[in-house]
């Protein structure tokens, strides 16, 4: 479950992690409200699960009444990467002279969580780690005992953050990974931590994201998870039952197993393509849930084109066809064009019932990737 910047900073604040006075608004009139309330300038930011929320205009900074209702009035029900802003966070804006970063995730190729600082805040964290990766510094951890002080001050130091504000965003760290611990998340960061002239350290961003299977752990967090619900697609996919992410790209993918789809998204990649969504349809699936699945995937505004991934195990290949068919055969017009790779049990009976007139059928993973993603960029030859 992603908590929204808003309900992430409500559980820093209560954990003493300073963050800006803020309010949340759904009206362009609460959010002037809020504005007045808190005293100019502020900024007005759309609460979506979204990154470079500043650059595609989710985030203004406002002056007085009149800039403020401006903003409010621009990014309330604005489409934000495909995403319906229905609500603003309000909050102070900060007169700062630097931004750094802190996270806490887990490193699934170490097999242990790591807590990471860097001095090259405010922008997307994961172009700094592929372009500059000896700008963030990270500190593995033992969960057995913890993240040390130590440990935490290691970190800030050979990020080179400043000896003015270094002990503090050290005990900004330890705090996030105990939250990050005490609460089952995937992802604690704060982009950026802003400082001030005057040395004082303020968490102007904040992400948490909760592991699903330990809510139950958590009930003060479960009863936010409705709230934070992105979407009527997160909706549907609770409904349906599937494993579902939304992603920023627009290349739609559907497959039965998580390794399958996540080989699926890598390819995308590859072939220079943005992946759209992680779906999982699961194992068994019968045409009604791959219909379900088509559904979900073509009411997504952002896609442009479907792969669709199916290895035969326990899923058998003329029932993934014969859903493929139902699901399509309903419209006049195909809405997305679909790209189809069948294999493994049944794989020939089902290539033989799909209707080869309403998907793209390619007998390898690779071929059938490579389409999607040139039809997803107009490429047709």
């Amino acid at each position: 479950m992603r908590l929204h910047e808003y309900q992430a900073k409500q559980v820093f604040a209560e954990a003493g992690i300073p963050t800006p006075e803020s309010q949340l608004a759904t009206t362009v009139d609460e959010a002037v409200e809020a504005a007045e309330t808190i005293g100019y300038p502020v900024a007005i930011k759309a609460q979506v699960h979204v990154g470079g929320r500043g650059k595609a205009g989710g985030i203004e900074i406002a002056a007085d009444e009149a800039a403020a209702r401006s903003a409010a009035e621009a990014i309330l029900g604005m489409d934000l990467k495909g995403y319906l802003v229905d609500r603003v966070l309000v909050e102070a804006a900060v007169d700062f002279t630097d931004e750094l970063y802190v996270g806490v995730t887990m490193d699934r190729g170490e097999g242990q969580p790591v807590a990471m600082v860097s001095s090259r805040g405010g922008v997307n964290i994961e172009e700094v780690a592929a372009e500059h990766p000896e700008a963030i510094a990270r500190e593995y951890i033992d969960p057995a005992f913890g993240l040390h002080p130590y440990q935490a001050r290691k970190a800030v130091y050979e990020a080179g953050v400043d000896d003015a504000v270094a002990l503090d965003l050290a005990g900004i760290l330890s705090t996030l990974y105990d939250l990050w611990a005490s609460n089952d998340a995937s992802d604690a960061e704060i982009n950026p931590v802003m400082i001030t002239a005057d040395d004082e350290i303020i968490a102007t961003d904040a992400v948490l994201n909760i592991d699903d299977d330990a809510l139950f752990r958590h009930p003060e967090l479960a009863e936010m998870e409705e709230e934070a619900a992105e979407d009527d697609l997160e909706a549907k996919a609770n409904e349906y039952g599937f494993d579902y992410v939304r992603l920023d790209g627009n290349v739609g993918i559907i497959g039965n197993g998580a390794g399958l789809v996540m080989t699926t998204l890598d390819l995308v990649d590859y072939y220079d393509g943005q992946p759209a969504n992680f779906l999982d349809i699961g194992g068994g699936a019968k045409a009604e849930r791959v219909r379900n699945a088509l559904d979900m995937v073509f009411s997504d505004e952002n896609v442009d084109a479907v792969v669709f991934n199916i290895f035969g195990g326990i899923t058998r290949g003329d029932e993934v066809a014969r859903g493929i068919n139902e699901a399509l055969e309903g419209f006049d017009e195909l809405p997305k064009p679909v790209v189809v790779r069948l294999a493994g049990t049944n794989a020939e009976e089902g290539m033989e019932i799909l209707n080869t007139e309403l998907v793209q059928v390619e007998a390898t993973l690779e071929a059938a990737v490579k389409r999607a993603v040139d039809l997803a960029e107009g490429v047709t030859a």
